[in-house]
């Protein structure tokens, strides 16, 4: 099982350099109008960028998902649906039929009846889904509130000119929770369900074959802070003919009740996260219903549906807003990814050595042969040859498909994930493990029993299905050589924008690459004879992957030791451990150095002795990173070592190239104003491998490094540092999406001003402002074109002046 962990752990490798852009093209505001002294329209109003569209509330079956809106109906009743503008029906080019959508603005109105006349402010949810011509985003939702208050009067009766379409939102159950208190460490936490008359919930009892979504109630305890005790217990009832799925099942009318118990394992929790999902029908529909529930043990009541911030992190939020002007003036920065077609490559690539490792290698023939001779005729062993080898291709393919569910992530959860200290320390020592394991010490395999029993298998069954467990087989026999190579690949190439689509790229060229041999050898048996016997040398590739191992789990060590600012490996420190790693491979390759399982060594081959050359000529390359001259600059290793400034030598500047640069964004405005300079923002990050290639072949260039030095004032701002913020200055910050982001960093605090202010959250990303925070040219990220990137400084420089 730890294998399993470590498999899975290489596969979602965080990404170094991911660039992932966040796209909001739909901003919601409200506003009310005042009928009569009890009736109001409510009016949530869309504004939509151009080229996107907005859909109506009422769309065809198969198509986009229909703007909803819901209201907290307390104290007032609605009248009618609501009503939304004329808008367009058009052959809409994504979905291919005719829907009605909105562009640029649309303005939906609901009439209501106040009940209460202390009522002042109405809540209410949208749930809403854009497209353009090329792509969907998926469906979010925006919190709505309406102030009656501010309440413009009209004479209007009407709510629109022209047809109006309907939409109406059914809410058959609603929820409120409570706790008893059993023991000091045992409590009941008691959900109760109200449904409404006509409409039925169901039981908690999974139904065989078809029938309705059983309700399941799901806990938030990763710390296992507490367990639960027993079932969730449920009213007891018969079961009842059911006319909408026509089978007997067990269902509640009108009111339900639900207690769970639960057992503290610790004491300070005050608070239970919950979330129920469920099924309610009447005769005629059934809708699919959840919600979520934070329940406080000593029964006050908690909102559950709005969260909210105190006024000092209203306020410290507020100020993350740099109310950037100008933006309407340039077009978005498109930021680049490697294509599909270079991942599968990558994977393709690490297939093919795969290849040729000790554990995969001897396979070949072997295998071959034993199609070819057993099938009894030249076709059949064809045809099982071909089909072991696509076999094993599914087989990569389809573990990569559980990771699909990344894509339902923030993407600064993949920015936090790919600088975290802890999994940058176990991804450093699971690479040393592997290093050790290529060295020959040990092996690091999956269970003996797994491939003796998936073997007998293939015996006893035969057929397809026994060619198909030949292949499993061969994938887990083959895991201590396969697993270190497919991560590293993958795990370096992917990015978090569509990661989950190119890690079944990446995986599906690392198994084509596995699986041509044997069926090419099949095909054309010949061709085995120009193969090159099995020997020595395939565990000299091995030992040779080792080296490599061990020089990649510096990085991710380095990774950890920039973001928490250890000091412990510092760039000359870092340069220095590559430098002895390649002169140990160096004297393996010439035959100095052995491993346990190598033999003895009669003469060096050619390989080896290019392939040590080679490493030589790196070693020399990698020297003068070690000294404090401009030749230090080792600009083909861009973003592996640490930057120049983290250096063992005393520097006069921790930023870039010896640059002026601030850290602090309100000491680099004050000195923008005061030099009367240009403000070029520079989002970065201590981890972030492009950052680096950026200012050491870029930044370092004469013209470029003249024009930011004497031209320009530069904010540095590391998204990934996690040095922690003074306690006055901590907070919580109210995402757009309700929820609460603790900023406790300088890191947090800067990833989310550059969200807040450029809806992004890749990096690099380079802004150019003047001193009023207007914008003067477009954002630009890693430009690694030397002319492009300066003409882009200069403009801003044009601007400013």
């Amino acid at each position: 099982m730890k294998n399993i962990v470590l498999s899975c752990l290489m596969l979602i490798m965080p990404i170094v350099a991911s660039q992932a852009q966040i796209l909001e093209p739909v901003k919601w505001s409200t506003s009310v109008e005042k009928i009569s002294d009890t009736e109001y329209n409510l009016v949530s109003i869309a504004t939509i960028d151009k080229g996107w569209h907005l859909y109506s509330q009422n769309v065809p079956d198969d198509g986009p998902i229909p703007t909803t809106f819901t209201y907290t109906e307390d104290g007032f009743q609605l009248i009618e649906n609501t009503k939304e503008e004329e808008g367009h029906t058009v052959d809409d080019p994504v979905f291919e039929m005719k829907i009605k959508f909105f562009e640029n603005k649309a303005e939906f109105k609901q009439r209501i009846k106040v009940l209460n006349n202390e009522l002042s402010i109405v809540k209410g949810e949208v749930e809403f889904m854009v497209c353009d011509d090329a792509r969907c985003l998926p469906p979010d939702t925006s919190s709505l509130s309406f102030n009656l208050e501010k309440a413009e009067t009209t004479t209007s009766g009407d709510i629109f000119n022209g047809n109006n379409q309907v939409s109406q939102f059914l809410q058959p159950v609603t929820w409120n929770t409570s706790v008893e208190k059993i023991s000091d460490v045992e409590y009941d936490i008691i959900y109760n369900a109200t449904i409404e008359k006509e409409w039925h919930l169901y039981s908690q009892e999974p139904i065989d074959g078809i029938g309705p979504i059983p309700t399941e109630f799901i806990y938030a305890n990763k710390d296992n802070s507490y367990e639960l005790v027993g079932e969730t217990f449920e009213p007891e009832v018969q079961p009842i003919f059911d006319k909408v799925f026509e089978i007997d099942i067990k269902y509640f009318n009108d009111y339900a009740q639900f207690v769970q118990r639960i057992k503290l394992n610790d004491s300070s929790i005050t608070t239970i996260n919950s979330e129920v999902i469920y099924m309610t029908c009447n005769d005629e529909k059934c809708i699919n219903g959840e919600k979520t529930f934070v329940i406080a043990l000593d029964g006050s009541q908690i909102d559950n549906s709005v969260a909210s911030v105190d006024e000092r992190s209203r306020k410290l939020s507020q100020a993350l807003n740099l109310n950037i002007t100008g933006q309407d003036k340039y077009e978005e920065e498109k930021v680049e990814e490697k294509s599909n077609f270079t991942i599968f490559l990558l994977g393709f690539l690490g297939g093919l050595i795969a290849l040729l490792t000790p554990c995969v290698f001897p396979m070949i023939p072997l295998t071959v042969s034993f199609f070819t001779k057993s099938a009894g005729n030249t076709q059949k062993g064809i045809a099982n040859s071909v089909m072991y080898g696509f076999f094993i291709f599914l087989i990569y393919f389809l573990l990569s498909l559980p990771f699909h569910l990344l894509d339902s992530l923030d993407p600064e959860i993949l920015n936090n994930v790919s600088t975290n200290v802890t999994l940058n320390i176990i991804f450093f020592i699971i690479f040393i493990a592997f290093a050790f394991s290529f060295f020959g010490y040990y092996e690091l395999t999956l269970p003996a029993s797994w491939s003796n029993a998936l073997d007998s298998k293939a015996n006893k069954i035969g057929g397809l299905i026994g060619v198909f467990f030949m292949a499993l087989t061969l994938a887990i026999v083959s895991f201590s050589c396969t697993g270190p190579i497919l991560g590293t690949l993958l795990g370096s190439s992917l990015t978090s924008d569509g990661g989950a689509t190119q890690l079944t790229l990446g995986m599906s060229g690392f198994g084509l690459a596995l699986a041509l041999p044997f069926t090419l050898f099949a095909m054309f048996p010949k061709w085995l004879n120009s193969l090159p016997r099995s020997g020595g040398w395939l565990n000299t590739v091995k030992v040779v992957l080792g080296f490599l191992e061990l020089a990649l789990a510096l990085k991710f060590l380095s990774n950890a030791d920039l973001v928490e600012h250890w000091g412990i490996l510092k760039r000359e420190i870092f340069i220095g451990l590559w430098i002895v790693i390649g002169i140990g491979l160096a004297l393996y390759l010439f035959g100095k150095i052995k491993f346990p399982h190598d033999g003895p060594l009669q003469k060096l081959g050619k390989g080896r002795v290019t392939t040590g050359i080679l490493v030589v000529a790196f070693v020399i390359y990698l020297i003068p990173g070690l000294t404090n001259t401009k030749h230090a600059n080792l600009k083909l290793l861009s973003g592996f070592p640490p930057p120049m400034f983290y250096s063992l030598y005393d520097k006069t500047s921790e930023c870039p190239l010896d640059l002026n640069c601030y850290k602090d964004l309100d000491e680099g405005i004050a000195a923008a104003k005061a030099e009367n300079k240009p403000i070029m923002l520079d989002f970065t990050g201590w981890a972030c491998v492009n950052c680096r290639k950026m200012e050491e072949q870029v930044w370092s260039k004469s013209k470029v490094y003249d024009m930011l030095n004497d031209n320009y004032i530069i904010i540095s701002l590391y998204v990934d540092d996690r040095k922690e913020l003074p306690e006055d200055q901590k907070f919580d910050y109210l995402k757009p999406t309700g929820n609460i982001k603790k900023i406790k960093t300088i890191g947090d605090k800067w990833a989310t001003l550059q969200t807040i202010n450029f809806k992004n959250n890749s990096q690099p990303f380079y802004v150019i402002l003047d001193h009023d925070m207007s914008m003067l040219n477009k954002t630009t990220a890693y430009t690694p074109n030397v002319d492009e990137y300066y003409n882009w400084l200069k403009t801003g420089l044009d601007n400013f002046k």
